[in-house]
């Protein structure tokens, strides 16, 4: 026989299944305290203690029904990041939020006053980055609430005394052919002698079709040259003047199926190992990266319209708010996509420094597509994830280099040994934009 219970604060009423020779019976009492638990036992002293322990664990239980308590697997930052809009930089170890891939679980005594609270309250920030930590500073609330609290047995991983982990990404479906791929770099002159051929000497060289955007032409890459003047910021007419360009080329090339944009300074890999573990990538990683590129692509549609990245949200909470695709970590556009974007009037940028992936947001939302949002993209460095998190997964992309040594990038995410042929020089040169 198997019986369990739920509690609803507001009513004090409980519910009571039982789960009997295949018939579930349902009971409502009016409190906890109503039912009744036999404990079952024998007289020697092994026995009357295994008894006393299982109703000192069922009392716990139930007073655990009306505290105010949630508890998942607790990552913290390793150190003040951008991601977080630099919270508790003092301190960054202090605050504690889930990795939502392990689950979590939260009382309904406090998810009954959560439910009050989110009606009366209004985003303190414009942009939705990582819904578990602003998750966790919601229900923390400056102090005055709960604190997540570690629970073992939600596991980053597969292990025996788990009760919940995540699982491994599984491939949906038959390669995706790396023909049926259009990778589109955006660059300047200014990267033209650093960053441009890092990538060169990397992902790029395993893909069948890649073209390097810039504001000049250069043969010795070689760029193209959209005509449009460089920006610092925002690069809107930049990236809607690739997509047109684009476009037009593969117009009657019906191999091409996706359409990927990235920045001169993403980084494409293959597992996270943390330093705690101190384990080292050995593999071809980079060429893994396309190949695993190809490898997610297998679970998506490519004759639908499909925007696909890691998904940002700016001003969720209001009705003219809207989600988008971060450009830093990779943008994944379908050819339908692709094909409603470039038509005239759909999207047009505003000025040239708009933000290009903001506003590529609004004129997906505007055509009436969600953008779909995957884990295995990252706008930030390795360094500015939790070592929990990146261990469930195994992600396509990073972006930036500032602050870090990219030799030691190389080393633990790249290239192996016997793949990476050029020399500690050769990588210095390019150690200061990457």
């Amino acid at each position: 026989m198997l019986y369990w219970y739920e509690v609803s604060e507001k009513s004090h009423i409980s519910s009571l299944y039982i789960l009997f020779n295949g018939v579930l019976y349902f009971f409502l009492v009016s409190d906890i305290k109503s039912i009744v638990f036999v404990v079952l036992s024998q007289e020697n002293k092994y026995n009357l203690r295994q008894a006393e322990n299982v109703t000192t664990d069922l009392l716990h239980q139930s007073e655990l029904l009306y505290q105010e308590i949630w508890f998942g697997n607790a990552l913290h930052d390793n150190e003040a990041t951008i991601i977080h809009h630099f919270a508790f930089s003092e301190n960054p170890e202090y605050f504690k939020y889930p990795n939502i891939a392990s689950g979590f679980a939260i009382s309904i005594t406090l998810l009954n006053r959560l439910s009050s609270r989110i009606k009366e309250s209004t985003s303190t920030s414009d942009f939705s980055i990582d819904s578990s930590h602003e998750l966790a500073l919601f229900i923390w609330n400056k102090g005055a609430g709960q604190m997540l609290q570690h629970e073992s047995a939600l596991c980053n991983r597969e292990q025996p005394h788990c009760a919940a982990f995540p699982t491994s990404f599984r491939v949906c479906g038959s390669l995706v052919p790396k023909t049926s791929l259009y990778f589109a770099v955006k660059t300047c002159k200014k990267f033209h002698k650093d960053r441009v051929p890092v990538i060169k000497k990397t992902w790029s060289k395993h893909l069948t079709r890649v073209t390097f955007f810039s504001d000049v032409e250069d043969d010795s890459i070689p760029t193209v040259n959209l005509g449009i003047q460089n920006t610092d910021q925002g690069h809107c007419a930049k990236t809607l003047g690739i997509l047109g360009y684009v476009a037009k080329e593969i117009q009657n090339d019906t191999n091409i199926r996706w359409i990927i944009i990235a920045d001169d300074d993403t980084i494409l890999r293959q597992h996270y190992y943390s330093e705690e573990v101190q384990k080292v990538v050995i593999n071809d990683t980079l060429a893994y990266s396309v190949h695993r590129m190809q490898q997610l692509l297998t679970c998506y549609d490519a004759s639908e319209e499909v925007a696909l990245g890691e998904r940002y949200g700016y001003n969720v909470l209001s009705p003219r708010g809207y989600n988008y695709i971060t450009g830093g970590g990779g943008m994944v556009f379908s050819r339908p996509l692709l094909d409603k974007l470039i038509q005239k009037g759909v999207c047009d940028c505003p000025s040239l420094n708009t933000p290009d992936d903001m506003f590529l947001g609004i004129c997906i939302a505007g055509l009436g597509v969600s953008v779909t949002h995957s884990p295995f993209f990252h706008q930030a460095r390795p360094v500015d994830y939790a070592f929990g998190y990146l261990e469930t997964q195994d992600a396509v992309s990073f972006h930036k280099h500032w602050m870090i040594d990219p030799v030691k990038v190389y080393k633990k995410w790249f290239e192996d040994s016997d793949k990476f042929n050029a020399d500690t020089n050769s990588i210095n040169r390019f150690r200061n934009e990457l």
